[in-house]
């Protein structure tokens, strides 16, 4: 009876991938290349500071973040390309 349990609490935190950090979620609005990060975990935003500079269509967009709080994760780096909808960054409050 006690091997049954113990495998069966493992696998919910297992199946959480680290995009699924709780926060708000700053996502590509276009596909593109990452140019520019300005931003590491553990970092304090404010709403509407620029944290990612993506390049699409020859065009540098700067990435705001959506709200203030900390960041929790980044997801890109320089250099990566990235599909539209894709979370760049994580902010928590």
């Amino acid at each position: 009876a006690a091997a049954p349990a113990a495998p069966a609490p493992s696998p919910a935190p297992a199946a959480k991938p680290a995009a699924d950090v709780q926060g708000t979620k700053v996502e590509s609005p276009l596909p593109g290349v990452i140019k520019s990060v300005s931003i590491k975990p553990g970092d304090k935003v404010q709403e509407n500071q620029v944290i990612i500079t993506l390049e699409a269509m020859k065009m540098e967009n700067e990435i705001c973040a959506e709200c203030s709080g900390t960041i929790l994760s980044v997801n890109v780096t320089v250099g990566q390309s990235v599909m539209e909808g894709q979370v760049l960054a994580v902010i928590g409050q």
